[in-house]
């Protein structure tokens, strides 16, 4: 056991299949993910309020759930991320710059444009579904 009371992994097995971001109306979500920044559709049952999506760069690999708030105590949290400036999620990219460009020309309403960090380049944009997104290049 390691000084925190807590066992060390000697190897972990795991690996994330599935995170989500909470979203005020997920068939909403689902179109402004797939439509506007490229997801593919994982799954999509609107009459369920179900939509998963995946990167085009790796449909087998970590799927986002678009998942619909469920309450005052997750629109209070949410809320208070968006009203913060904080993102619900961060999305990687080897070229900000070009994806700062598509989708700014896709409508997609930028926070702040790419700005280079002590550990690279972010850019923050909503996602028209109460959140926001971060941007990420190392």
């Amino acid at each position: 056991a390691s000084s925190n009371g807590r066992t060390a992994c000697r190897s972990l097995k795991m690996k994330i299949a599935v995170t989500s971001v909470s979203v005020y109306d997920p068939v909403e979500a689902f179109m402004f993910y797939t439509q506007k920044l490229g997801f593919r559709e994982r799954l999509f049952e609107p009459e369920h309020g179900l939509a998963i999506v995946v990167s085009p760069e790796d449909e087998d690999g970590t799927a986002l759930l678009l998942e619909p708030r469920g309450g005052q105590g997750s629109d209070a949290y949410f809320d208070g991320l968006y009203n913060s400036g904080l993102p619900a999620i961060v999305f990687s990219t080897d070229d900000i710059d070009a994806e700062f460009e598509r989708l700014k020309d896709a409508g997609i309403v930028f926070r702040q444009p790419p700005t280079k960090t002590g550990r690279g380049t972010q850019a923050l944009f909503e996602d028209t579904c109460g959140n926001l997104i971060q941007l990420f290049q190392a």
